[in-house]
């Protein structure tokens, strides 16, 4: 973050935070790919690209809603952890689930370091470009259709397995990709998978807890390199303003989903994808 020198500058700061916290709590958790959102509003309303370092840190607002929406979940899965561990239990739902989350994390962990050592300049890449992100989202919403038209709906959450979660962590590994969405993507592989639709996003939700803490740790330091209390203030905005917004979006999603299907969302990404398209082409030609 670059320094503050003007109240104004402050508060003007502050407001493009609340903003990208918003929309970052709201498309987080749905999947039409958060990280597409924010590198594309701000680009719309005129706005610097954020940028990973401060779209990884806001995102830790979304790990504290999900963290606090499922929290006696997440005792029971580290219990059921616990039990496996010392007693063998791996078959019981608890600890299946929690073999599941930590087997379908090690995908995306490996990929994300590989990113990081190997790949230094991803930020600058073709990949968070306005046509790629457009061309992915038509591509996801495809996915997504296929996986609503073919998916069998009978797997539960308490019959997820080790495989189940490898399945769809490997599918979350190309969340990397900006307009990929973590939750789109992770949400069509389970439903490809068989998992009903409601049961589908909960694991989602618990399997993205690892990997989006992680993500926004490793990029908190670029986030404070020359850190002040001014400059913390935007950025705790963001994050609060974000924890809200998911918040709603979870309790949102998994209450639409146990009496809805998800072609919303694919009407949607193909609309998103096809006008930033639009939007790009009549941008080239002024």
């Amino acid at each position: 973050m670059n320094s503050l020198d003007s109240v104004p500058g402050l508060l003007e700061l502050c407001w493009k935070y609340i903003v990208l916290g918003a929309i970052q709590g709201l498309t987080e958790f749905l999947p039409i790919s958060s990280t597409a959102h924010l590198k594309v509003v701000p680009v719309l309303l005129g706005w610097r690209d954020p940028g990973l370092s401060v779209s990884a840190v806001i995102q830790l607002g979304s790990i504290l809603a999900v963290i606090a929406y499922f929290w006696n979940e997440l005792k029971l899965v580290v219990k059921g952890f616990e039990n496996g561990i010392r007693k063998g239990t791996w078959r019981e739902p608890d600890s299946s689930l929690s073999l599941a989350i930590c087997i379908g994390t090690v995908p995306i962990v490996l990929a994300g370091m590989a990113v990081k050592l190997f790949w230094p300049d991803y930020q600058d890449s073709i990949f968070r470009s306005i046509p790629s992100i457009a061309l992915v989202s038509i591509l996801m919403a495809v996915l997504l259709a296929f996986a609503e038209r073919k998916g069998l709906r009978t797997k539960s959450i308490q019959e997820v397995r080790g495989f189940d979660g490898l399945i769809v962590g490997l599918g979350q590994v190309l969340a990397l990709v900006p307009g990929v969405s973590r939750s789109g993507i992770t949400l069509t592989t389970a439903l490809m998978n068989s998992w009903k639709r409601e049961d589908a996003a909960r694991f989602s939700f618990l399997l993205g807890i690892p990997a989006i803490t992680l993500a926004g740790l490793v990029e908190l330091k670029n986030a404070f390199k020359t850190p002040s209390f001014l400059e913390l203030v935007p950025l705790f905005l963001g994050v609060t303003t974000s924890a809200l917004i998911s918040w709603l979006a979870i309790d949102w999603l998994l209450k639409f989903l146990q009496r809805n299907n998800a072609w919303i969302f694919v009407l949607y990404r193909l609309i998103f994808g096809f006008a930033l398209l639009g939007w790009w082409s009549r941008y080239l030609s002024n």
